[in-house]
């Protein structure tokens, strides 16, 4: 899926029962995410981290669904041993995981390699995820290949930046942004323009040998 493009409102038998997508969703960022296979190794402890910070997915009004070719019921005896992997939660397990076994959705999303597509009965997935907004487009997309684990430390930061630049425009975030740290103004913006949009804000200017003002940041944003 490219970014902006628009997921589709699919229909899908997950382990909380039938959704329709964008019921489903309602006015809420989604991390839609894919794994290889249920009763694997790597996919386990993902999964096992991903509930382990529901509750900072929850307070900033995002909702996680899984995704893979195996069936309702095999995620459901899964979800039995990434609940003792979490070490025994004490309430259920926080998100629904798609069936897919006939790859169809997998296949509409994008999240087989090349290799998986020439044989649909035996491909699994490969560990995509898609940050979707509230309005269904994709806003950042992740493509891990199978043998690597996702970081859900960077997923939180990039949530964090797609967030803040939704509610301040005309600013970005620089490389290893961290929430509390500086922000960027849009090269786009002019120098003019700056002090109206950003009354309050203290603004830094770094010099280049170019000599031209694009870096340029402010700190006191929150």
């Amino acid at each position: 899926m490219r970014l902006g493009a628009v997921i589709p409102n699919f229909s899908a038998e997950t382990t909380e029962g039938p959704i329709q997508f964008y019921d489903w969703q309602g006015d809420s960022y989604v991390i839609l995410f894919s794994h290889p296979a249920d009763f694997t190794p790597v996919c386990t402890t993902e999964l096992a981290e991903l509930v382990h910070h529901n509750d900072d997915f929850v307070k900033r009004n995002v909702k996680l669904i899984g995704h893979s070719v195996d069936s309702v019921e095999s995620h459901l005896e899964w979800i039995k041993d990434i609940n003792s992997y979490c070490s025994n939660l004490p309430t259920d397990f926080p998100f629904p995981i798609i069936a897919d076994k006939e790859r169809d959705l997998a296949i509409e999303l994008g999240m087989l390699d090349e290799d998986q597509r020439h044989d649909m009965q035996a491909a699994i997935t490969i560990r995509a995820l898609y940050i979707v907004g509230p309005d269904h487009k994709v806003r950042l997309s992740m493509l891990y290949p199978n043998g690597t684990g996702r970081s859900v430390e960077e997923i939180l930061r990039c949530l964090d930046s797609i967030q803040l630049t939704d509610r301040i425009k005309n600013v970005a975030t620089p490389a290893s942004w961290t929430p509390g740290t500086d922000v960027m103004i849009l090269p786009t913006v002019p120098d003019d323009d700056i002090r109206r949009l950003f009354p309050r804000q203290e603004i830094t200017y770094r010099r280049v040998p170019s000599g031209r003002r694009y870096l340029r940041y402010f700190s006191n944003f929150n």
